[in-house]
């Protein structure tokens, strides 16, 4: 009777945070060279998007030599309402363990997002959570994650803070979910967290404008990583008093604390 063959490892790919910009930086600026390494090594892959990944693929053959060719990668997409709502329950009902079928035969996989570390502010944890229960070890490699990037950057507490994904899109339930976020800052002094899709990052301000109080702190870190990137800090009544010359048409995190 022959042994089952050594499970293969789940790795957690962060890619740069440049996905939907121009790329006006190499590959090796943003992720350090054991990690593209080991990226271009793998061949089989759990994506949020798979034209996105492939893209990030080539991005890594011009730094090593990809494994296998383009058309040879094994990639496989997330299903569509588990990427757009999220997937740490979803729903209950989303078994992810068929995914990782070829770890159980002994080949690496890695799991990878548009833009980030997967499984933060990214779907993954339940490719995570599968792997876990299925007994393949994890292993997440060094990359750029906006969120902590953004954190350090903001002058806020890093020592108590919370990530709690979108506002609400209409202006009054936003602006209620604010003041219920600000109110939790000035009690506990656990910094926010929360991001926006692009478009409606100027709208978001505005509303962060209008609704916080003047002795709160707001930042706001627009294009981490890129050539673009700009980072302002500081109290409401501050921001009031000066325009913002932020490019919010890139990706940006919002924090508001005390």
């Amino acid at each position: 009777m022959s042994a089952a063959p050594p499970r293969g490892k789940l790795y957690l790919v962060p890619t740069p945070l440049d996905f939907g910009c121009e790329v006006d930086a190499g590959l090796g600026a943003a992720l350090p060279e054991q990690t593209i390494a080991i990226a271009a090594g793998l061949t089989h892959w759990v994506t949020e998007n798979a034209k996105s990944t492939r893209a990030f693929l080539k991005r890594v053959g011009t730094q090593q030599p990809l494994a296998a060719a383009l058309q040879e990668q094994r990639i496989t997409e997330l299903p569509r309402e588990v990427h757009k709502k999220g997937d740490h329950d979803a729903g209950g009902g989303f078994d992810a363990k068929p995914l990782l079928a070829a770890a159980l035969q002994g080949q690496d996989i890695g799991l990878v997002s548009e833009a980030g570390m997967p499984a933060i502010a990214d779907p993954g944890s339940s490719v995570v959570r599968a792997a876990h229960a299925l007994g393949i070890e994890v292993v997440p490699l060094v990359g750029p994650i906006s969120l902590m990037l953004a954190l350090a950057a903001s002058g806020l507490n890093g020592q108590n803070f919370a990530f709690v994904g979108y506002l609400p899109a209409d202006a009054s339930g936003r602006a209620q979910r604010i003041r219920e976020l600000e109110a939790l800052a000035q009690k506990t002094g656990q910094t926010q967290l929360f991001i926006e899709t692009p478009y409606r990052n100027a709208a978001l301000l505005q509303g962060l404008l209008q609704t916080l109080k003047g002795t709160s702190r707001l930042a706001v870190c627009c294009g981490i990583t890129l050539s673009q990137q700009r980072v302002q800090s500081g109290l409401v009544a501050d921001w009031k008093q000066r325009a913002a010359t932020l490019p919010l048409e890139l990706p940006a995190v919002f924090l508001i604390g005390k």
